[in-house]
């Protein structure tokens, strides 16, 4: 009995089993699975890979950095000492300390150190020439290098003059002597893509030939560090998390199959070093520069002609209607230009120059970089909601802008002003400040409804002390902006908006 009740026990179990199994197959076939199967990329995916799941191929870094290294060489500058009076300018008050000490302790001529720097180039010719940073071979405070010498990767050892410079974009050309260099060959910065892998090559630190790899991080950056050495910066870099220090500056940046796309130029360095992200200059933007340098011994650069406003504020964004990423808002236009002639007014918003979206300054100066005078640049703006595309031809030098100086700031505003008397300005206990005097009829401070007597002591917050200091901030700025002061002999301080646009 025993034995039938196991051998049931043991059948039951069995066909339960097969049950589990046949109805578990079952119910797979009717329940797709959520896990993927294998060679099949996500429906969501299939936008950005165009339906092609590629295979990632492997990377082999060895063949570029071995061609790029030969043709990029270690320059060391050296800036020789300097004496310096240490007379002071006559317009500087001097009290009767400063005359005592100055007797008593009378040291001459002061000395500046001599200057030695170091840094990268990249040799673009088989006869010598090559290109590095504007800020490798000069310096804002003691100028150009009168001494450069160039190291090749075989240690060879070169003196290199210079050939011409262009701080707007930060590059400078050398030359050495001698034939069958080795040198790197252009690539095409405008098709860089990001996430794409690309090498630095320089000598950081004083180190020897040093090769890091990276990616594309960014195109078209602008991150302002060309405002340091030109009062028309050029910039539209390439960025890359490819390790790139101090001495790296006028390196390579290359490409897997070892073609130059940029030169390395700036680091984001919160700690002195190295932080993550490095910027070069495309190369495309670059070979313009160069080739101009090369036959003119400066850069043919061609201009609008044009005023453009930056760093606006949201009120003021709001205040002329423009958008954020919107693009260019043209502040003033030369007489003398390309744009008034293609009918380019004030108030504009140039939207796209050579068919590429602008949204500031120096992206649209990024872009008309690579083109000189005469050339036709299509350039696309907004006026009154609307968009218009005209051709305008660039020119050489503009100059005639209608801006605010200490000539032409009452008839522009309105009103007679004269510089506030210090005795007066300690009277009233401010710093400064410009009285106006009388008001014209039809002048913009007509229609503040300021009136006569009024002392200004600032725009829009920032300090004014003469005729001179108040033409410069109305100059700046654009829209409306607020005049800060006091009436002698009142209490408290009054504002006035005045429309700089009408």
């Amino acid at each position: 009995m025993k034995l039938k009740q196991f051998f049931l026990i043991v059948a039951v179990s069995s066909i339960t089993a097969i049950a589990s199994v046949w109805g578990y197959s079952r119910f797979k076939e009717d329940k797709p699975t959520a896990i993927q199967a294998e060679g099949k990329v996500p429906v969501n995916y299939a936008g950005f890979l165009n339906g092609i799941n590629a295979p990632v191929e492997s990377l082999d870094f060895t063949q570029a950095a071995q061609t790029s290294v030969q043709a990029v060489v270690h320059i060391k500058t050296k800036i020789p000492a300097q004496k310096v009076s240490n007379e002071l300018p006559k317009s500087r008050q001097r009290g009767l300390f400063d005359d005592f000490f100055d007797r008593m302790f009378d040291f001459g001529p002061q000395i500046i150190p001599e200057q030695r720097a170091s840094g990268s180039g990249i040799l673009i010719s088989d006869d010598g020439y090559i290109v590095t940073n504007n800020h490798v071979i000069s310096d804002q405070k003691e100028g150009v290098a009168e001494e450069i010498m160039v190291t090749l990767h075989n240690k060879k050892i070169y003196k290199a003059r210079l050939i011409g410079r262009d701080p707007s974009s930060d590059l400078a050309v050398l030359k050495i002597d001698g034939t069958a260099f080795p040198y790197l060959v252009y690539g095409n910065s405008d098709e860089v893509k990001l996430g794409q892998w690309v090498l630095a090559i320089g000598y950081p630190l004083t180190l020897e030939t040093t090769v890091t790899a990276g990616i594309i991080s960014a195109k078209g950056r602008s991150i302002g560090i060309n405002r340091n050495q030109s009062l028309s910066p050029v910039e539209s870099f390439i960025q890359t998390d490819a390790a790139v220090n101090q001495g790296n500056s006028g390196g390579a940046l290359v490409t897997t199959d070892g073609k130059l796309v940029g030169i390395n130029s700036a680091i984001l360095a919160p700690s002195g070093t190295y932080a993550g992200y490095s910027f070069a200059i495309p190369v495309n933007l670059a070979k313009k520069v160069i080739n101009d340098i090369i036959q003119y011994g400066d850069v043919q650069r061609g201009f609008l002609g044009i005023s453009y406003a930056s760093d606006l504020s949201e009120e003021q964004m709001k205040q002329l209607g423009i958008k954020e990423g919107e693009g260019v808002y043209v502040s003033g236009v030369s007489s003398d230009g390309g744009a008034i002639a293609a009918g380019i007014k004030k108030g504009d918003i140039v939207t796209k120059v050579n068919n590429v979206p602008v949204t500031n300054g120096l992206e649209m100066s990024a872009q008309l970089a690579s083109f000189k005078p005469n050339d036709k640049v299509p350039v696309t703006y907004k006026r009154n909601g609307k968009e218009y595309t005209t051709s305008v031809v660039l020119k050489a030098q503009v100059t005639n802008f209608a801006a605010v100086t200490p000539e032409n700031i009452q008839d522009k505003i309105g009103a007679e002003l004269v510089t506030l008397d210090s005795k007066k300005a300690d009277q009233y206990g401010v710093d400064g400040g410009v009285v106006v005097k009388k008001i014209k009829e039809g002048g913009k401070l007509r229609e503040t409804k300021m009136e006569e007597g009024f002392i200004i002591t600032s725009v829009n917050g920032k300090s004014v002390s003469s005729v001179e200091e108040l033409s410069k901030l109305l100059d700046n700025f654009i829209g409306t902006v607020r005049l800060e002061g006091l009436y002698p002999g009142y209490n408290g301080s009054y504002t006035y908006p005045l429309n700089l646009d009408n």
